[in-house]
């Protein structure tokens, strides 16, 4: 009888075990922050906002800033700390956790901070973050294209090259697809694990793509509650969409980002924030405007062709002199200018870029004319870098072998910039 007991709880045991192998790492929440991430809400010139988990053992908690002397007298005076806003988050395969954010204000510009967050007994450790400068200075920023499968396995080194690359840089666009099933915990627990403490150093701007969507029972489109539990973005968009539709200024950038889901499959949605991106276009002093989103309106790979949105927004694109589209979806490398003949060429129309740096790839069904350069199969990450009215653009493999790179010049604000090849 006894044996019979022993054997049981022994494949039981087993069972888990092979339940815990089949299913990948366990990312369970402890008291100890995880997760950590920095983000934009406000101006990056005076604020950070900073988002982490911890289990639901933690009720309240804190981010405690100062300006880097360097000096190892860290946490003795706590006047730069901000009590954290705490929400709870659970789901049907995943156990309840607590998400913490706070706003660390009154920061004074082109400064490096170091912060911690904690709840005044279980701490992280000290991160770096600089604050952005009040006058234009040369910056450069990273952008990175899916991510989705394999993202602790495969994704995770692509990140990591493009901070060794450039570890300076003062930010990460994310062109959605971020994970592969919405809502899945595990899925996000790889995402934060790849990008470890670069996330805590170096701000996201993540745009949302179709895979953080599902229906919800009234087969509403829904966006993944993580997105908001672990983002503090700003809430400056369309009703209704805050926190993945927005704009950020950074020094001489207007950075933008839409939500492509939202456009392709709701055409209220896509009215409204075609209004919004007007608006914003139209009173933008920035004298580069970028955008990003997840769904290509040129697309490469076979079956694909977002018609309506292409439509709707390029117009609004060429007439107010966007610089750079940043997108995603379609798991190929693509860049190209289009004209208003529908032609790649120097000068005259936004540079349309779309990227992949997760292991998933798609085939690109036929050669469209607006594409300069493409690649099949192939994991990169890319580099732009701002120094006043030049702009450099540089695509990366994940071995770090340069693939792709061009640079824009404005003449003026009010027209499109020069483009030359530099790889070519």
């Amino acid at each position: 009888m006894m044996k019979n007991i022993t054997r049981e709880i022994i494949m039981v045991i087993i069972a888990l075990l092979g339940f815990q192998l089949a299913n990948g790492q366990s990312f369970k929440a402890s008291a100890f922050p995880d997760r950590i991430i920095l983000t934009w809400s406000a101006d990056p010139m005076t604020t950070q906002s900073v988002t982490w988990r911890t289990d639901t053992t933690v009720l309240k908690s804190y981010a405690q800033v100062l300006m880097e002397d360097s000096s190892p007298d860290l946490g003795k005076d706590n006047s730069g700390e901000f009590v954290a806003l705490s929400t709870t988050l659970q789901g049907v395969e995943y156990e309840k956790a607590n998400y913490h954010s706070a706003i660390m204000t009154g920061l004074k510009p082109d400064q490096v901070y170091t912060y911690r967050v904690g709840d005044g007994k279980n701490w992280s450790e000290w991160f770096q973050f600089r604050t952005a400068p009040a006058t234009v200075k040369p910056f450069s920023f990273i952008y990175l294209g899916d991510a989705q499968n394999d993202i602790k396995s495969k994704w995770s080194r692509v990140i990591r090259r493009a901070f060794a690359t450039h570890g300076d840089a003062r930010f990460i666009v994310h062109a959605g697809d971020l994970i592969n099933r919405c809502n899945n915990d595990n899925e996000w627990g790889e995402w934060h694990f790849g990008g470890g403490f670069i996330n805590g150093m170096i701000p996201s701007i993540p745009s949302s793509g179709n895979h953080e969507y599902f229906r919800d029972e009234q087969k509403t489109l829904t966006l993944d509650p993580h997105w908001r539990a672990q983002y503090t973005l700003p809430e400056n968009g369309p009703k209704g969409l805050e926190e993945s539709v927005y704009f950020i200024d950074y020094a001489n950038v207007r950075l933008i980002s839409l939500n492509s889901q939202m456009i392709v499959l709701d055409s209220n949605s896509m009215k409204a924030q075609a209004i919004w991106l007007e608006g914003v276009l139209k009173n933008n002093p920035k004298q580069w405007t970028m955008i990003t989103y997840h769904h290509p309106i040129y697309s490469t790979a076979k079956g694909r062709d977002n018609k309506e949105f292409r439509e709707l927004f390029k117009p609004l694109f060429d007439k107010y002199h966007v610089d750079i589209l940043m997108q995603g979806h379609d798991h190929t490398y693509s860049r190209g200018q289009n004209l208003p003949t529908g032609v790649s060429g120097k000068v005259g129309g936004p540079m349309y870029v779309v990227s992949v740096a997760g292991p998933k790839m798609y085939k690109i069904d036929v050669t469209p004319r607006w594409m300069d350069v493409f690649a099949e199969n192939t994991q990169l990450f890319q580099i732009i870098s701002v120094d006043h009215d030049k702009l450099i653009y540089t695509a990366y493999k994940a071995s770090g072998e340069v693939f792709d790179s061009f640079s824009l010049k404005k003449t003026n604000k009010e027209k499109a910039a020069l483009f030359t090849d530099l790889k070519r």
